[in-house]
């Protein structure tokens, strides 16, 4: 007999059976991420983010689960319905509360429809798809955002009332690299000149960068690291400050196996750095932030010090999150994004796959202009990729 139930946050499952769930996928569905974004504060009352993940158990045992949250806003989410918002409330129909599957915060890929190992996805997802929906519509939410999800996942969905929205985010791959001036050595002469200068100059202001992940972090740095994010929050009008000094402590109690951190210092002083998720083969970049302006110390920290680490320790792919047309200047290929929609209104349901049907388009047709157009040269057919330690 299988159970399917809504439960009050990951923090209330077992550590070992969530992540039973998540297996080799995404970091940042791991319990530990989650959790400690529940047990600090930054989902729940107030934040517009209430944790309700949907579970499925069979025999008593977690077959298939979703990271859910009842959501009062579009804060922190990355795939922007604003517009759609303001079209419902201007037809009269009221937008929030929704739902939403994904990790909060984090534009990052990952599956958003848990099954375990040696279960049928293809069996459980359009199960979990289906309670959303019934969850949906029997509680009076206006919609149903999968944000992030497996292009696999669009493709199980996609005819079950659901409709697939495509973003553009900027990844790098290892092209199998043997250090960083290999990877330079793919770019035309100007642009490769042009990120010489960039890493000089940070070098000439006296400024040394390195990369420090695992237990070699030590524990002042997630202070300094605070500090940094707070840093890149403060500096701008459309900051949020999504995270606290609690959920810093919390990763360092429990998820410091998964950090690296890119630490810009001055005469010694931690002056900038980015908070980085290492898990498999992938490099994530999250945060970013400086204590004090230094000309392309954005640059070396967030790009080119996580670039060199990647291909020091053959990691294969860098995703260092949304936006940002500069780094397709850096050598990052567009990458395809996905997410899953579903609107309970049928009138707002046409308007919104009528206009995703169009975004979809100009979104393939871009990917594919920029891959044309790539500052990187394409490999002669002599030229071999050289095998990675």
């Amino acid at each position: 007999m299988d159970s399917i139930e809504l439960v009050d946050g990951v923090a209330s499952l077992p550590r070992d059976e969530w992540n039973a769930l998540v297996g080799d996928d995404s970091p940042f569905l791991e319990w530990e991420w989650l959790a400690s974004l529940e047990e600090a504060g930054c989902v729940g009352p107030g934040t517009g983010w209430q944790p309700q993940p949907l579970t499925i158990r069979r025999h008593g045992r977690l077959v298939a689960a979703c990271p859910l949250y009842f959501k009062g806003n579009s804060e922190g989410e990355f795939v922007f319905d604003y517009s759609w918002a303001d079209a419902a409330e201007r037809s009269g129909l009221r937008y929030y509360p929704k739902l939403l599957v994904g990790v909060p915060y984090t534009p990052v890929t990952g599956a958003r429809f848990l099954v375990a190992e040696a279960e049928d996805r293809s069996h459980w997802i359009p199960v979990l798809a289906a309670a959303l929906r019934e969850l949906c519509h029997g509680n009076q939410f206006s919609s149903i955002h999968v944000n992030f999800c497996h292009e696999s996942e669009t493709r199980l969905l996609e005819d079950s009332e659901y409709h697939v929205r495509i973003g553009i985010q900027y990844h790098w791959r290892n092209d199998g690299y043997d250090d960083f001036e290999g990877y330079l050595s793919r770019f035309r002469s100007k642009r490769r000149n042009q990120i010489r200068r960039e890493r000089r100059s940070v070098a000439e202001q006296g400024i040394r960068v390195h990369a420090v992940a695992g237990n070699d972090i030590t524990d002042d740095l997630f202070d300094s690291m605070f500090d940094c994010y707070l840093a890149t929050v403060r500096a701008h009008s459309w900051g949020r400050q999504y995270l606290n000094q609690r959920f810093f402590e919390l990763l360092s109690e429990r998820f410091r196996h998964r950090l690296c951190f890119v630490v810009a210092r001055y005469e010694g002083e931690v002056i900038g750095g980015t908070i980085n998720v290492v898990k498999g083969d992938t490099f994530y970049g999250r945060y970013w932030g400086a204590l004090r302006p230094a000309r392309f110390l954005h640059f070396e920290a967030c790009y080119y010090k996580a670039i060199e680490f990647c291909i020091e320790r053959g990691l294969q792919r860098m995703e260092p999150g949304a936006g940002g047309d500069y780094k397709w200047l850096r050598g990052f290929d567009a990458a395809k994004t996905y997410s899953l929609h579903h609107l309970a209104d049928p009138r707002l349901a046409r308007a919104v796959e009528r206009f995703l049907e169009s975004e979809r388009h100009e979104a393939s047709r871009v990917v594919a202009e920029l891959e044309r157009e790539s500052p990187l040269r394409k490999r002669s057919i002599s030229e071999t990729p050289r095998r990675l330690r």
